[in-house]
């Protein structure tokens, strides 16, 4: 396969040229769909559109001294069977299956096997993530409509040992030994964690230099019980970890510590010294490619580590800027990466992940769109591209909470 070196500068990785910006204006969608795995515009029984819960995961490379976080990597998958007179969402009676293509080992790609049962206290078999799930397998349907697979141990170093923060997940759908669908989406993940913008100490590995300020900070003895799980601490709900009563949870421990420093980092964007680093850049949306930034949304660091913010939870809101009458662009209580609408879909199966919005400013964030309606954006942005779903054209005005959702 070669390589094109024409990728999006927001992608600095290089990737091959089948997905490359070039060719994604070149190829035609039926072309691009057959080199991608997919189907071309409305051709499928079933329209299968998948997202990641997130813009991207972040996890460590090395896990022997410290972790703040595991290879933990979430896919979501909408069935939309599109062969009768109504489309309708498909919940029941299929198997949905995943594999990642050029990911399909970890444990020879980082530490976390080795150091997994003295950090967590459960023996994980290679490969095997902290929800149980590998690299391939089956996703399982949820109460919200739609097909799940949490905890998949995905590192961002592919099967040739090239660095890549956006693989692709292939979800195929059967009855039986019938197919029926099948598409491919980003898989978000860095270890760009730039630590050692700061914690940098002749002599000292990174974590080792963050251990020892924790305990002249703190009066603890860290350095003595390496490995650390920092949520054994401080609560983290992106872990399920209650932490220690009467400590702060890890989030405003992080961000109240750092925001008075990170001038010296001498970033344009603070928040990419760790989120996930300079290179790999998470926000890389629709938003991004309007000129908005991380504090846009998130304002700034002291905000996001307030002791009285549920971490995880308390998150921006669409609607906080989006404002339209007749609609809600998420419902009451819910995120958009957790809302419904248009009848039951999900709404990140037709706009993508959050901070993946489409169209995005890298192109294999768009690859789904383009292989679905033939061009990026949100699924139903296109001329004509109603019949991704409604073979026979669109049965009103498009509403994303109808009276009756």
């Amino acid at each position: 396969m070669k390589i094109c070196a024409s990728f999006t500068s927001a992608a600095w990785h290089r990737l091959p040229c089948v997905v490359c910006c070039i060719c994604l204006g070149s190829m035609s969608s039926d072309v691009f769909a057959r080199q991608s795995g997919g189907n071309a515009p409305g051709s499928a029984p079933y329209v299968v559109l998948g997202a990641n819960d997130l813009g991207m995961h972040c996890m460590q490379q090395d896990f022997s001294e410290m972790m703040i976080l595991p290879p933990f990597n979430t896919l979501r998958a909408t069935i939309v069977d599109r062969s009768g007179e109504e489309p309708h969402i498909v919940r029941s009676g299929v198997s949905v299956s995943y594999f990642l293509g050029s990911n399909t080992h970890s444990a020879d790609k980082t530490n976390f096997w080795s150091y997994a049962s003295r950090l967590l206290g459960v023996s994980l078999p290679p490969e095997v993530g902290v929800t149980g799930h590998r690299l391939a397998g089956t996703m399982s349907p949820t109460v919200n409509g739609d097909w799940e697979v949490t905890g998949i141990p995905i590192v961002p170093i592919d099967d040739s040992g090239r660095e890549n923060p956006y693989a692709l997940a292939t979800v195929t759908v059967k009855s039986g030994a019938l197919f029926r669908g099948k598409t491919q989406f980003v898989v978000p993940v860095s270890w760009e964690m730039s630590c050692n913008l700061c914690h940098t100490v002749p002599g000292e590995t990174v974590a080792t230099n963050i251990l020892k300020s924790h305990d002249r900070l703190h009066g603890t003895d860290l350095i003595s019980a390496k490995p650390v799980l920092c949520a054994a601490c401080h609560s983290d709900n992106a872990l399920g970890a209650p932490g220690v009563p009467g400590v702060s949870s890890l989030s405003s421990a992080m961000h109240l510590a750092h925001a008075p420093r990170m001038a010296a980092a001498g970033l344009v964007n603070e928040c990419y010294a760790c989120h996930p680093g300079v290179r790999t850049q998470c926000q890389r949306d629709v938003h991004a490619a309007r000129g908005m930034n991380c504090n846009d949304c998130h304002t700034g660091m002291v905000a996001v580590g307030s002791p009285t913010r549920n971490p995880w939870v308390d998150l921006p809101r669409c609607a906080d800027c989006h404002q339209r009458p007749g609609f809600q662009f998420e419902q009451p209580g819910r995120l958009f990466k957790q809302s419904v609408g248009h009848r039951g879909i999900q709404c990140i199966a037709c706009h993508g992940s959050p901070h993946a919005i489409g169209p995005t400013m890298t192109a294999l964030d768009d690859l789904q769109a383009v292989v679905t309606q033939g061009s990026p954006g949100p699924i139903a942005s296109a001329q004509n591209s109603c019949i991704v779903c409604h073979r026979n054209g669109p049965p009103g005005p498009f509403e994303h909470f109808p009276d009756d959702d």
